[in-house]
């Protein structure tokens, strides 16, 4: 595996695969030092077209506990706003010698056109409405500290699913590990042909949650929306809103999600991030496990085939490591 552009690109078996590996990753973040040596000499570009705080930050905190060298393209401040083209761009930072460029834009297919224009490997952190595959990755492993396996698990995602490429990313990868989703929007706010998703829809939040195994919250993207979607705000909150009454009758075993940053009052009420069942935060610190995995299966030699020499120095904290014995 070169790139990482979708999620429909990886198998089940390669999802798996991925998250079996990052529990060692994760591991590192609790070492003394907390940084191995297994991309040492390679460079990470970070190349975002769009804001982002919790993506970007853990994508050069996990190259830089992979020991990687990193490179931050400030596209706000970058030649892009004399005109440059992605292009260009791209080219002048593969002249550069890197290895991988993680890239977020607002356009979405630009990631695959990117692999065209360079020879390092490509990560989709986010393309328009489409993809965002690492945070798909990250929710799959969060869930899986919860319940051990998704596999008929019922999580219902509610809010502006017509938006939301993590919409796209999340219900392939939940419905490839065996889980069944239900989206619960306004007729406004579902994408066309949801027929062809293999979820149910709802218009009704308090019947989708009765048995619901996780809740999944987004947030109303207007940066995104051209037009009037909803006619109120309050009304939209009181119907489709996780309210501190709606989560009072949840089970604390339902885990609460949100990809950040969270509209408190809007989707979710202000008090609701407060609870023990909210976890956030653990995606979060799951985010950056997670992308050192990417990075570590798409520029580690031999991709999965390295990792028990990884195994080994997680396991031993304080060994040192033999950096001829790591593949990169």
């Amino acid at each position: 595996m070169k790139h990482l552009l979708s999620i429909d690109e990886l198998s089940a078996d390669e999802l798996r695969e991925l998250l079996r590996m990052t529990p060692s990753f994760a591991e590192v973040a609790s070492r003394r030092i907390a940084k191995v040596p297994a991309l040492r000499g390679l460079t990470v570009a970070t190349l975002f077209y769009e804001d982002s705080t919790r993506t970007r930050l853990s994508f050069e905190v996990a190259a830089k506990r992979l020991s990687a060298d990193t490179l931050n393209v400030a596209v706000k401040s970058s030649s892009v706003n004399k005109g440059e083209s992605l292009r260009d761009t791209a080219e002048t930072i593969e002249a550069m010698g890197i290895d991988a460029v993680v890239m977020r834009h607002a356009s979405s297919g630009a990631p695959w056109q990117l692999t065209k224009w360079v020879g390092a490997s490509v990560i989709n952190a986010g393309d328009g409405w489409h993809q965002h595959p690492t945070q798909a990755l990250l929710d799959c492993f969060t869930l899986q500290q919860q319940f051990g396996d998704l596999d008929s698990r019922h999580i219902v995602m509610v809010g502006d699913i017509k938006h939301s490429r993590v919409a796209r990313s999340d219900v392939e990868a939940f419905t490839k590990l065996g889980a069944t989703v239900t989206l619960v929007a306004p007729p406004t706010l579902l994408p066309p042909a949801t027929n062809t998703w293999p979820v149910t829809i709802s218009h009704d939040l308090d019947a989708a949650l009765i048995d619901a195994d996780a809740v999944y919250l987004l947030r109303m993207q207007r940066e995104r929306q051209r037009e009037a979607l909803v006619p109120d705000m309050r009304e939209y909150t009181a119907l489709y809103g996780l309210t501190a009454q709606r989560a009072s009758r949840l089970s604390t075993s339902v885990p609460i999600m949100h990809p950040g940053p969270m509209n408190r009052g809007v989707e979710i009420a202000a008090d609701v991030p407060d609870l023990d069942q909210v976890v956030v935060v653990d995606q979060v610190r799951n985010g950056v496990a997670i992308r050192m995995a990417v990075l570590f299966m798409l520029l580690g030699s031999g991709g999965s085939a390295a990792l028990p020499v990884l195994e080994a120095v997680v396991d031993d904290p304080d060994q040192q490591v033999d950096e001829s014995a790591v593949a990169v």
